[in-house]
């Protein structure tokens, strides 16, 4: 019975794949979105029976299907592991990845090509399906180049626009520098232990009495660089707000609940191996910590509305990255959960926007939307309270626990992760301001045409803040039901030595303040001052340079891109033209020595036989005088 709910959870988006490959274009768009969001809808649904199964045995469920590799003493099968980390990742990848299916029925209508996207999208969720439930580190590294190669088919969906072709190409090629730590990490483990079964290798590194540590910290820093091309840390974090080129419900799918959190998961899977690599924790905590920071004051000048949510998520996978280096895996984790939430909120939220504007994502020509579309700026509203910290919204207890768990470990990254936050609330409503409120700044015909968006739009937006909202209560301060669910994972339970005292509650409100400061900033200045951002071209100083990325991109092209081209081109015009001169070389000194030697063929065969009787009385003569 395990093993047909595994497989129907598993196979179900890869049939979908299927049927809407091979016969989606003859089923017509209606029934490849319907069947596409289905097949997502049944994994929802297999992943609510596993959620309950294992929260009333409060047993993990494992499934072999076979013996997949054997090499020497490594022995590798190719089975599932459904326990509870797996399983609540399911049930955010497929219940959102099913809202979000719904939605681009709608969405999707007026593209000749949307059975494939519903194709690569049901291909996606298998691949990320596939990812979570792996029970070891090769079943997820299918999993994990399967949602890197969906990515690349889904950012450059677009494909007769080059730059969203470079934007998908970007994100691929960035991700492969990250995989291939990943590989690293993966063969040292695999070396040391032999084997890379998550089980196995959780008792062979409890049991082990002399534990080459360095090495094992080596593994873990190798795997903390694959999870930041995945997740987008410093310095791999430049593909995601590129990938923004892709159609808006790649951007909630992507970007919000799946595929960016994935390196989160790797890195909470295989916590018995960061837990005794002490100094690579620290790497992850200052990481996660410059990330936060870096792409938070980039995302304060930005005015496309969907590179704001990306550097939001790229700051909030930063805080994230924060918990994870002080152990704090189920704060990491209860972050992921609520930033699904509200982010998939968002970026939906956000294409109703774009859709109902018809392609506009420039801020500075929206504003006075709030009347037009009510109930996407309503859920926006709730989504952006979430993640800017007002209490009692669902980011003010995940956040709130971050910066306190922050506080009892490194003073420092406490306050870059507070100031993080507060950009975060000054940006978010920055956007709301300047999308929803005062007169509209677009043209005439948009204006004309202002609507709000379908149901099929407006129902998962309505999902999402519904738990945007309530999404907090799974983990309340000092009565957490989320830290008891993921214990039996953990050999210690992050939080347990801080008790809500008075530094507790001191901490909890400074951060309400410092989201309401970064709110009011943001209403002084875009609702009262009404000051809509300048043209590029009047863009000066240090907003310059935050609009601009702080020219990171421009810093890769010239350390990395240029050189390799231009190694490229050396190849090309002198290497390679020098080898082709002398393989062409080689083929005409033979050409030239068969050309010569056909002249001997005459066509005589009067001639032919007197050369053959020479040659004979040669032979002979050679015996002869030779004895």
């Amino acid at each position: 019975m395990d093993t047909n709910l595994a497989l129907i959870l598993v196979l179900t988006p890869l049939l979908g794949f299927l049927v809407n490959v091979f016969f989606g274009k003859s089923l017509g768009k209606t029934v490849s979105g319907a069947i596409g969001t289905i097949a997502v809808a049944i994994s929802f649904v297999v992943s609510v029976l596993l959620f309950n199964q294992i929260t009333s045995t409060g047993k993990g469920i494992e499934v072999t299907l076979f013996d997949w590799i054997q090499i020497s003493n490594l022995k590798i099968n190719l089975g599932f592991l459904l326990d509870q980390l797996s399983v609540l990742w399911l049930l955010f990848v497929t219940g959102i990845g099913s809202l979000i299916h719904l939605y681009s029925i709608s969405y999707m209508h007026d593209d000749e090509n949307m059975h494939k996207f519903f194709a690569y999208l049901n291909l996606f969720v298998f691949f990320m399906i596939t990812l979570v439930i792996g029970s070891n580190l090769l079943v997820l590294f299918i999993g994990w180049e399967g949602v890197g190669l969906c990515s690349y088919l889904l950012i450059g969906f677009w494909h007769k626009n080059q730059d969203y072709n470079d934007a998908a190409k970007k994100a691929f090629i960035m991700n492969r520098i990250g995989d291939l730590g990943l590989l690293i990490g993966m063969f040292i483990i695999g070396s040391m232990f032999s084997t890379l079964d998550y089980a196995t290798l959780k008792t062979a590194i409890a049991g082990a009495s002399n534990l080459n540590l360095p090495l094992l910290s080596l593994a873990a820093l190798c795997l903390f660089i694959g999870a930041c091309g995945k997740s987008a840390q410093i310095p791999l974090y430049t593909w995601l707000p590129d990938a923004m080129a892709g159609p808006t419900p790649v951007s909630a799918l992507i970007h919000a609940a799946t595929m960016v959190t994935a390196g989160i998961f790797m890195v909470t899977r295989l916590n018995f191996v960061f837990d005794l690599a002490t100094d690579v924790q620290s790497v992850i905590a200052i990481i996660g910590a410059i990330t936060s920071l870096v792409a938070a004051t980039i995302g304060l000048v930005q005015t496309d509305i969907k590179k704001v949510l990306a550097y939001s998520t790229v700051s909030q996978l930063g805080l994230m990255f924060l918990a994870l280096g002080f152990g704090a895996y189920e704060v990491a984790v209860f972050h992921v959960i609520t930033h699904a939430f509200f982010k998939a909120c968002l970026f939906l939220g956000s294409g109703s926007v774009i859709h109902g504007l018809h392609g506009e994502q420039d801020m500075r020509n929206m504003g006075g939307l709030r009347k037009a579309m009510p109930i996407t700026f309503w859920t926006m509203l709730i989504s952006s309270l979430a993640i800017s910290g007002v209490p009692f919204f669902s980011g003010f207890f995940s956040k709130d626990e971050i910066l306190l768990t922050a506080f009892h470990h490194s003073i420092p990254l406490y306050v870059v992760g507070s100031i993080a936050s507060i950009m975060t609330a000054f940006y978010m409503f920055r956007l709301m301001f300047l999308t929803f409120f005062k007169e509209f700044r677009g043209t005439e015909e948009q204006k004309h045409h202002l609507h709000e968006s379908g149901s099929l739009i407006t129902i998962p937006l309505i999902i999402l803040a519904i738990l945007a909202t309530f999404g907090g209560l799974i983990s309340l301060p000092g009565n957490s039901w989320l830290n008891e669910y993921l214990a039996p994972l953990f050999t210690k339970v992050a939080g347990e030595e801080h008790h809500l005292g008075t530094t507790e509650y001191t901490l909890m409100g400074v951060a309400v303040l410092g989201g309401l400061l970064g709110i009011l900033i943001a209403y002084v200045k875009y609702f009262k001052q009404d000051n809509v951002p300048e043209s590029n071209e009047n863009i000066t100083g240090l907003s310059k340079v935050l609009y601009n990325k702080y020219y990171v991109d421009e810093i890769y092209d010239a350390v990395f891109v240029a050189p390799v081209n231009s190694l490229s081109k050396f190849f090309r015009d002198y290497i390679e033209t020098g080898l082709s001169a002398a393989v062409f070389g080689l083929g005409k000194i033979a050409n030239e020595i068969a050309f010569q030697g056909k002249k001997l063929q005459t066509g005589s065969i009067g001639l032919y036989l007197f050369v053959f009787v020479l040659g004979l009385c040669a032979i002979v003569s050679y015996i002869f005088l030779a004895q």
